[in-house]
């Protein structure tokens, strides 16, 4: 009977979804509130009718939030139009590595002053917290490829990239609390944590895109086949490289990311600046001709793929945030309540501002990507990663506060204030590119 109201309620909820999304656009709202006001509802503090615990259903939560991930991170990168040697790079890279470091040493600083936590636990405090997230994000990402604002550029790069370049942290707060194996004097995980699971994950997704791209369009132009189903070339991409990159010991969402990125790479090498011309003639033809025409079907074949994945991670982003919603009862601590506005409004500033250091982002720029800084899906993995791998009861209890109500938190006041924030910012953009140049 539980099995069957919960369809029930899944099914209520896209249709309302469905339904509703043009309204919300227009609204101080994002779908992601409503899906945490569900999960609320739905758990213990309910009607009790999606009953799970953060600790006992460690594996589960881990296996589902993976996926939710591998969707986005994929998603993200075939976003992300820019010839890979653009100077429009090191922003992301810059907010993902810098950035990133300096969040995980502040928490840890705060988690040991203030949490009296030990070192070990401090720093994977800071690794499950500090990436930021590509999925309840996707208002403030890159709204089509073309999309070369830098601060949607920008948040939608770091996103991409900080779910993989985490896990070295993860890793090493798991090693200092004995669940890892670091090596003498840190050096496994200098060697194989940090640098070999990074390039090596990078690598091989970058190569495994560019190769199945390749692939599918020679078969595509040159004989007219594998026509069709690009669901599943995004789900084989996918899978192809995240399962590569594991079996080599490389961090499989740097590879999906990566993937994402090759296959985008490829369609921008073979379309160069005509992409909208392409896309209208792509609209206007039969998908049968444009999917194996030379001209078009590099095109097709990424708009077909990106389409599919934005749809799939709209059903990730309603599974894992009604989950969160039904985890939160009985998960909120009291130090909540001068962490999280130590975390949004003092460390992740301050991380901004020391990783934009000297670029030529504008004022204005900085300070909404300092504010968006959403906190989601990645850290819900990498809380429940790090639970499943063995971590004492008291300390996961610990964490999995903290992260719940800090996600929480982040899906309200984020989802508030991004429809004014950015309606603004687009108005300011258009009056600065309206304005006279000066003589």
């Amino acid at each position: 009977m539980t099995f069957n109201l919960l369809f029930l309620v899944a099914g209520v909820l896209f249709i309302i979804m469905a339904l509703s999304g043009s309204v919300l656009k227009r609204l101080p709202l994002t779908t992601a509130l409503i899906y945490l006001a569900v999960g609320l509802a739905l758990g213990s503090s309910g009607i009790d009718l999606l009953s799970i615990d953060i600790i006992a259903d460690a594996h589960l939560i881990e296996r589902l939030t993976e996926i939710a991930v591998l969707i986005s991170l994929f998603t993200a990168g075939l976003k992300l139009r820019v010839p890979w040697n653009d100077p429009l790079w090191k922003l992301p890279l810059r907010l993902a590595f810098g950035s990133m470091i300096v969040t995980i040493a502040l928490i840890a600083l705060a988690g040991v002053i203030a949490l009296d936590l030990s070192l070990g636990a401090a720093i994977l405090l800071g690794a499950i917290l500090a990436p930021t997230d590509p999925v309840l994000a996707s208002d403030v990402q890159v709204a089509d490829p073309k999309d070369r604002d830098r601060l949607r550029f920008g948040l939608t790069g770091e996103a991409g990239l900080n779910d993989g370049a985490a896990f070295p942290f993860v890793m090493l707060g798991l090693g200092l609390l004995g669940h890892h194996e670091l090596g003498a004097l840190g050096w496994r995980w200098f060697t194989v944590d940090l640098v070999w699971a990074t390039v090596s994950g990078l690598a091989i997704g970058a190569i495994l895109g560019t190769a199945v791209a390749h692939l599918v369009l020679f078969l595509r132009k040159e004989h007219r086949e594998a026509v069709g189903l690009d669901d599943f070339l995004a789900l084989g991409v996918i899978a192809l490289a995240y399962g590569a990159a594991l079996l080599v010991h490389g961090y499989g969402f740097l590879a999906v990311f990566a993937a994402g990125l090759a296959l985008r790479r490829i369609e921008q090498r073979a379309t160069g600046d005509d992409l909208d011309a392409v896309t209208e003639t792509i609209a206007l033809k039969d998908d049968a001709e444009v999917a194996v025409h030379p001209e078009t079907a590099p095109a097709y074949m990424t708009q077909a793929v990106l389409g599919f994945n934005e749809q799939l991670e709209r059903i990730g982003e309603v599974a894992i945030v009604v989950l969160v919603g039904a985890l939160l009862v009985g998960n909120f601590t009291g130090d909540a309540i001068w962490f999280v506005p130590l975390l949004f409004f003092l460390i992740r500033p301050l991380a901004v501002a020391l990783g934009l250091r000297g670029s030529c982002t504008q004022p204005a720029q900085c300070r909404l990507i300092a504010w968006f800084g959403i906190r989601g899906i990645g850290s819900l993995y990498y809380l429940s990663f790090a639970i499943a791998h063995g971590l004492d009861e008291s300390l996961a209890q610990q964490l999995a506060e903290l992260t719940l109500t800090t996600v929480a938190v982040s899906v309200v006041i984020h989802g508030i204030s991004v429809t004014p924030l950015m309606v603004r910012y687009e108005h300011e953009l258009k009056n600065r590119d309206a304005a006279p140049n000066p003589a």
